[in-house]
C-alpha cells in the first residue's frame, strides 16, 4: 500500500514538473503552430482538435528532459497528427501538400521515439513482474546479452536451467505485452464510441 502512494506521489510530481515544462516551453510557441495549421488550410476547429491531441500526446510522456527543442518536438507531432488526418480524406489541397512536405525529415519523429520509450519502459515494468531469479535471468540475457553459458556460471546453475527460465520469462512477457496492447484498444475503442456519442 505504501508503495503504491509513493508511485502516486511520484506520479504527480511528474505530471505537474511536465505541466510546468508545458506552459514554459510550448505554450509560447502555440501561436505559431496555429499559423502555419491556419496557412495549411486547416479549419479553426480542426486545429483546435490537432493541438488539443498533441498536448494529451506531450502529457503522457514519462519525461521530458530529453527534448532539446520543444518547438520543433511540439510542432512535430501536430505536423505528423495532421498529415494523418490528411491521408484519411479523399481531397487534399495542393498547397497543403507542399506545405507540409517542405518540413519532411527522415529522423525518427518526436513520437516515434516518445513510443520507442514508452515501450522499452513497458518491458523493463513487465520485467521487473517476473520472480526474482527468472527476472534476473532474463535481464542477464536479453538486455545485458550474456549467453546462456556465462549466465550458468554466474548463477551457478546448468544451462538447461537457464535456458527454462529463459523460455518462461519470453513467455510470460509476451502474454503480458499482448493483454496489455488488447487492454489498450479496448480503452481506445471505448473512448472514441463516447466520443462518437458526444458529437
Amino acid at each position: 500500500m505504501a508503495g503504491g502512494t509513493a508511485g502516486g506521489a511520484i506520479d504527480a510530481a511528474r505530471r505537474r514538473q511536465t505541466a510546468v515544462w508545458v506552459a514554459r516551453e510550448i505554450l509560447p510557441h502555440e501561436h505559431r503552430v496555429r499559423a502555419w495549421l491556419r496557412r495549411s488550410g486547416t479549419c479553426s476547429e480542426d486545429a483546435d482538435e490537432l493541438i488539443q491531441e498533441a498536448y494529451c500526446r506531450l502529457a503522457m510522456l514519462e519525461a521530458v528532459d530529453h527534448i532539446d527543442s520543444p518547438y520543433a518536438y511540439f510542432f512535430s507531432i501536430v505536423r505528423n497528427l495532421l498529415v494523418r488526418r490528411l491521408k484519411r480524406q479523399r481531397i487534399v489541397p495542393l498547397e497543403t501538400i507542399a506545405e507540409i512536405d517542405a518540413y519532411h525529415d527522415d529522423r525518427p519523429s518526436p513520437e516515434q521515439l516518445a513510443a520507442g520509450r514508452l515501450a522499452y519502459g513497458k518491458a523493463l515494468d513487465l520485467i521487473a513482474r517476473l520472480p526474482e531469479r527468472c527476472r534476473r535471468i532474463v535481464q542477464l540475457r536479453k538486455i545485458e546479452g550474456w549467453s546462456q553459458r556465462q549466465i550458468a556460471e554466474h548463477l551457478g546453475t546448468t544451462e538447461k536451467a537457464v535456458e527454462k527460465q529463459v523460455w518462461l520469462g519470453v513467455r510470460f512477457l509476451r502474454q503480458a505485452w499482448s493483454q496489455a496492447e488488447q487492454d489498450a484498444d479496448d480503452l481506445m475503442g471505448e473512448h472514441e464510441q463516447r466520443g462518437g456519442r458526444r458529437r
